[in-house]
């Protein structure tokens, strides 16, 4: 199914232990539990330990003093944090950061942050409503930034075909990888 696929990033928003066992080595998994004001460590333990023992790279969003603190993979920085205080944590060798963009300004803005990563968005038309950056804007963004960059935004088996077409080796979702 995913042939030309290098990383899948797929979103949860909590604890679901059968479904993270249910991914492959190539997922990776980004917890954003943006309903609660306030992050439960232990789940994000518990989470890292079903990662971990899966052999699955497990980043945090939107806190890189605590994914640096548990000793996690990487952080991700949404398009709505524009910060560059984190520039001045310390980050260990094999940590990484990603982040999403939407427009132009964004990019740059990821690109400050030092991000390894970005996340443009959205690519297709999703059950959100959102209207979708298109393949050829998609297409434009990507090429004005020499960054990594993810396709994220209502990505389905039924539109691979065309993300082959764009030369995209990273996706990421939350309703594809719910297997």
């Amino acid at each position: 199914m995913h042939n030309n696929i290098v990383n899948k990033y797929y979103f949860i928003n909590k604890l679901d232990a059968i479904n993270i066992n249910k991914q492959d080595k190539q997922t990776i998994i980004i917890y954003r539990n943006y309903s609660s004001k306030i992050l439960d460590k232990n789940i994000i333990l518990k989470i890292k330990k079903i990662c971990k023992k899966k052999a699955i790279k497990f980043y945090l969003s939107n806190n890189i003093k605590l994914a640096l603190k548990l000793n996690l993979d990487g952080a991700y920085i949404p398009s709505f944090n524009k910060d560059f205080i984190f520039n001045s944590f310390k980050i260990k060798k094999n940590f990484e950061l990603l982040g999403s963009a939407h427009t132009l300004n964004e990019i740059r803005i990821k690109e400050k942050q030092n991000i390894n990563y970005i996340f443009l968005s959205p690519l297709f038309k999703n059950n959100k409503g959102k209207r979708s950056l298109g393949i050829y804007r998609f297409i434009n963004l990507k090429n004005l930034t020499r960054k990594n960059v993810v396709a994220l935004g209502g990505i389905k088996t039924t539109n691979f075909n065309i993300i082959k077409t764009i030369n995209i080796s990273n996706i990421a979702s939350i309703s594809l990888f719910q297997k």
